[in-house]
């Protein structure tokens, strides 16, 4: 059986987000490299997607106590 890799451009459609927001994301190793193209098993998409922090998640400003 042959294994299936995704390119960047589908990994991106996998998670439902542009290419270019892709690139701010410290993305996992790739299981392959072919050149200078890197390819991700969906099992490592999806494990690596599962364990990114969730939204709000690192802060930010502070809310005002209430009096």
């Amino acid at each position: 059986m042959t294994e299936r890799y995704l390119s960047l451009t589908e990994f991106a459609a996998r998670l439902g987000i542009s290419t270019g927001a892709l690139a701010g994301y410290k993305l996992p190793e790739p299981d392959v490299m072919v050149g200078r193209a890197r390819g991700w098993s969906e099992a490592t998409i999806d494990a690596w997607n599962a364990a990114r922090p969730g939204r709000g998640v690192g802060g930010g400003r502070p809310r005002r106590a209430k009096d």
